[in-house]
This record gives structure tokens, C-alpha cells and sequence, in this order.
């Protein structure tokens, strides 16, 4: 695809997936996250053509302008965006497919110094919350969500959402009839701990209710309890007041 296509495909994606957006002149001018990936978009074609440090120099000018830090020899596909912007982090080897969202404080970082593929893999049309980690070769697959302040160590299964640290598998498909440009509530997740919690509330609620109902019975028992007499004859106390 050319830059030109490119460039437009990411524009677009801004139009779509936000509903702040307004018009064409403010979208270009006030998006930081739209100036990140245009200023990517170039500095990874300089990064391939051998010519690095011009590469990262720019990438450097880009991180201090919009507070988005993209390496130049991270891989991303068309209809790229990042909401906000402030605080992400794209590592080296990170791969990025088409229609990928990002939110504010995302980090696509790596776990190792050693060479070669150190960095996530992200499919197409993954969703990542703000201040969400993604650290390791690792692959989140198509469609999937990552909840925010996640932190995601293993692979994530397609279109699934994982929440927690370490990140956990709490959905396993996408409500219907839910497109991008109101699929906005990456904080509306469940909480797999608090479920758990409540779970083991309320069966301690209900066991210590058998319990009482239990000792409640008992002690009618003992009161009608019939009583022996030195002959062998049973009787009944009467325990009632006189």
C-alpha cells in the first residue's frame, strides 16, 4: 500500500472509531496520534532503506512533539489508531495489523535484550485499554481486548477480552451489533476476582443460615427430649413455666 493510502486509512480510522472527531481540518491538525503514525510511517521507510539514523532521529522529533514513542522498525498496518496518545510505547520488532485501536499508556514492550523478535505481534482489529502492557513475543489475536492496566504475558486466543496481572481470559466473544465507533468501554469488564468474591459470600451466607436453622432445630429437640425414671419408665418434661 502506498504512504499516501496509508496516511489516508489511518485519517480515516480517526473518523470512525471517534466520536470527538469534527471536522477534517481539526482531526489533522490537533491529533497527536495521527502526527505519531504519519511521522512512523516515514521514518520506517527510512529504517528499511539502511538509512538509521535519519530513521531514528525523526522518531525522536515525533516522540518529543507528541508524546508517543514508536521505534521506526515497528511494523504497522493501515487503519491505525491511537486515542489520546499520551505515554504509548511501540518496541522494534512489534507488529501491528489493520484496524488496530489503541489507548492512552499502552506499552508493546519486549522481556528480553537478546536479538531477534522481542516485541508483541497484534493481529487485526485487537483493541488494547489504556495503560495496558504487552511485553514478550507474543501474539494477541484477531479481535481480541485487552482491558485496561492489563498486564498480557501469554498469547491471547481471537476475539476474547483478558483483564488482570497477569491479564486473564473473563469473555470469550464480542457482544453483537457493536461496531467500532462505540465500542469505547474497554473500563466495562468483569472481574473475575470480585466475581469469585461475591461467589464465596454468598455461600458463606447461606451455609451460616443452615447452621442456624440447624442449631434453632436442635435446640427444640433437647427441650422435648423425653427423660428416664430410675424404673425404666420414660417421661416427658414438661419445661414449660408454671
Amino acid at each position: 500500500m502506498t504512504f499516501r493510502r496509508l496516511v489516508a486509512s489511518d485519517f480515516a480510522a480517526i473518523r470512525d472509531r471517534d466520536p470527538a472527531a469534527r471536522g477534517r481540518i481539526e482531526t489533522a491538525l490537533t491529533y497527536p496520534g495521527l502526527h505519531a503514525i504519519v511521522a512512523h510511517r516515514i521514518a520506517h521507510r527510512l529504517w528499511k532503506a539502511n538509512w538509521k539514523f535519519a530513521a531514528r532521529l525523526l522518531s525522536y522529533l515525533a516522540r518529543a512533539a507528541t508524546g508517543i514513542d514508536i521505534h521506526p522498525g515497528a511494523k504497522i498496518a493501515a487503519g491505525f489508531f491511537i486515542d489520546h496518545g499520551a505515554g504509548v510505547v511501540i518496541g522494534e520488532t512489534a507488529e501491528v495489523g489493520r484496524d488496530v485501536t489503541l489507548y492512552h499508556g499502552v506499552t508493546l514492550g519486549g522481556v528480553s535484550w537478546s536479538p531477534g523478535k522481542r516485541h508483541p505481534t497484534l493481529e487485526d482489529g485487537v483493541m488494547v485499554g489504556a495503560g495496558a502492557k504487552i511485553l514478550g513475543p507474543i501474539t494477541v489475536r484477531a479481535g481480541a481486548r485487552v482491558g485496561a492496566n492489563s498486564v498480557v504475558v501469554e498469547e491471547v486466543p481471537a476475539e476474547t477480552t483478558v483483564v488482570g496481572i497477569p491479564a486473564r481470559i473473563v469473555q470469550t466473544d464480542r457482544p453483537l451489533n457493536q461496531t467500532y465507533r462505540v465500542d469505547l468501554n474497554h473500563h466495562l469488564i468483569p472481574d473475575p476476582v470480585g466475581r469469585a468474591l461475591a461467589q464465596m459470600t454468598d455461600r458463606i451466607a447461606f451455609l451460616e443460615a443452615r447452621l442456624a436453622a440447624r442449631d434453632r432445630t436442635g435446640a427444640a429437640l433437647d427441650r422435648s427430649a423425653p427423660t428416664t425414671k430410675p424404673d425404666g419408665c420414660s417421661v416427658h418434661q414438661d419445661r414449660r413455666p408454671h
